[in-house]
């Protein structure tokens, strides 16, 4: 371990208006490939992640021909203190939207497919048929193709946890996203201990399958909080992790998202990815922008 490397106490706060540090400052890639995805997106009539969760990666990952699609809307029955997306009543699911997501999934030429949505605790199986549609829709049109998947707790109900888990994606991902003592404060409609079971399911259903997580730093844990969240993750068995940086989606002065208590360095972000390794994922995604879609092909590969 490195002694050198000073992680936060919980509680401690920063000013609410500090400048991003350099290693979070990045060139903007304009490119031809980022404007054909946003065209075949909107045409499509498709909603990502990218957008609605003003992911700081989207440049980088639609000029690659990458995306993350979210399906069941973009209004989501849950208000999480760290996401952009909007709570609201959602509208009913679109029946034709496997077969566009998977038609997008074919222009854009993808050999992994990540599928997610915002939490639909209105419908009786809280999106799970409509997730295990997307996936078998998507399969039908690229039999070859990897699916991971990125699905809301279920409030860890056996039966939908099945559903996703017998259409067979690759990947089964849930983020526990902090530690249990901020979990009030940043999710208040979830539960820690739920989320780890929603894990556990996906894995005592179909154990071949690779189960994956993420959690965000900066929020006021500490160090030895985030280690327990791993060997947490790993009691359920879960196989891949990522680590990012937290960065509020909103103005410095808007109580509805949580400030930044604090940004990592590079070292902080390796030294936590090394003993995450150490623990026993079988890969491990760690640095200030890494989210739980970025590069999740090459996780997903390189474990």
């Amino acid at each position: 371990m490195n002694a050198a490397l000073s992680l936060p106490l919980a509680g401690q706060h920063v000013p609410a208006r500090r400048r991003l540090p350099p290693w979070l400052k990045r060139p903007v890639p304009v490119a031809e490939a980022l404007l054909e995805t946003r065209q075949l997106i909107n045409g499509l009539q498709l909603n990502t992640v990218c957008v609605e969760a003003r992911c700081p990666n989207l440049t980088e990952c639609w000029s690659r021909h990458t995306a993350t699609f979210m399906i069941l809307g973009e209004k989501c029955t849950r208000r999480c203190r760290f996401c952009a997306v909007t709570t609201a009543r959602p509208d009913p699911p679109d029946p034709a939207e496997p077969d566009r997501l998977a038609e997008a999934a074919v222009q854009l030429q993808l050999k992994h497919v990540v599928i997610t949505s915002v939490a639909r605790d209105d419908l009786t199986d809280e999106g799970a048929g409509h997730f295990a549609r997307c996936i078998t829709t998507v399969r039908r049109r690229l039999p070859n193709v990897s699916v991971e998947v990125l699905v809301p707790d279920f409030h860890a109900r056996r039966e939908c946890v099945q559903a996703v888990a017998d259409a067979t994606p690759e990947v089964f991902n849930h983020n526990v996203e902090t530690v249990p003592s901020l979990h009030k404060r940043v999710r208040p409609q979830a539960k820690y201990p739920r989320s780890l079971e929603t894990l556990r399911l996906a894995k005592d259903l179909r154990p071949a399958l690779t189960t994956k997580s993420g959690v965000m730093v900066g929020l006021g844990e500490t160090r030895d909080e985030l280690v327990q969240v791993f060997r947490d993750l790993r009691t359920v068995g879960c196989d891949l992790l990522t680590i990012g940086q937290y960065l509020k989606p909103s103005a410095a002065d808007d109580a509805a998202h949580l400030p930044v208590e604090r940004y990592y360095t590079p070292a902080e972000f390796d030294e936590l990815g090394a003993t995450a390794k150490e623990l026993g994922f079988a890969a491990v995604a760690s640095g200030p922008f890494v989210r739980s879609s970025y590069f999740a092909e090459t996780l997903y590969r390189g474990k």
